[in-house]
């Protein structure tokens, strides 16, 4: 398991402010159980759904952002997860950008590719690897969204949620595997170690002119998510 614990360019546990977070909120001195469970919550809703500069970026950096996507949510949960003595990795896949409508907008929407990159977080837990995507979504996104989601191919979609049963959203970890965009996953790529092997290969915004634009359009994109969260977006 000492490769799954292992400090990357990206899983970044050895920057101050990640160690100082870990010692603050005392997660090395719980039980396995509770350890995933608080880093989990913390990255969840501490950590606000919203677009970071890139998809390969060290979690030390989500962290100070103060928002992540999927991506970036999964390498700083890796982080503080590995950080506690965790083993975790990271599961690839592509996406359809249908489900993304109402989170990007505009020429954002449009310049995305037809199949997004995506990862989520593996745990493991009482012998088995544990899925943690639900740590994407927080609690007051979550909320204001939940009825806005489209009837799509047998499911809900929109605003980054893609989900079999939208009453049925459940984002709690309780042992088990937690799902918020699986249902509009179009291809697995893989199991990695690190983040920073699966990034190399599989990238969102890898293009110059693609990384211009969502530095250029981020600010405006997050603009319009926390209206979402704070229900003044209409």
């Amino acid at each position: 398991m000492e490769a799954f614990l292992q400090a990357t360019a990206l899983v970044d546990y050895t920057h101050p402010s990640i160690r100082q977070l870990i010692t603050e909120k005392g997660w090395n001195e719980l039980t396995e159980y509770e350890k995933i469970r608080q880093i989990y919550d913390y990255v969840r809703n501490q950590i606000k759904f919203g677009y970071n500069r890139g998809d390969d970026i060290p979690a030390s950096e989500v962290l100070a952002d103060g928002y992540g996507q999927c991506n970036t949510k999964s390498i700083l949960l890796m982080a503080l997860l590995r950080g506690a003595r965790i083993p975790c990795r990271i599961h690839g896949f592509y996406i359809d950008k249908k489900m993304q409508k109402g989170a990007l907008t505009g020429i954002i929407y449009t310049f995305a590719p037809a199949n997004i990159v995506h990862a989520w977080t593996e745990v493991w837990f009482e012998g088995k690897w544990v899925a943690l995507e639900g740590v994407i979504i927080d609690d007051p996104y979550l909320k204001q969204v939940q009825d806005r989601l489209c009837s799509y191919n047998g499911g809900y979609i929109g605003y980054g949620i893609a989900i079999k049963d939208k009453a049925g959203i459940n984002l709690c970890w309780r042992g088990e595997s937690t799902y918020i965009q699986s249902f509009s996953i179009t291809e697995d790529l893989g199991y990695f170690d690190h983040p920073d092997e699966f990034f190399a290969k599989y990238n969102n915004v890898k293009a110059p002119v693609k990384k211009w634009l969502l530095n250029l359009l981020r600010k405006r994109i997050n603009r319009q998510t926390d209206a979402i969260r704070k229900g003044s977006m209409k």
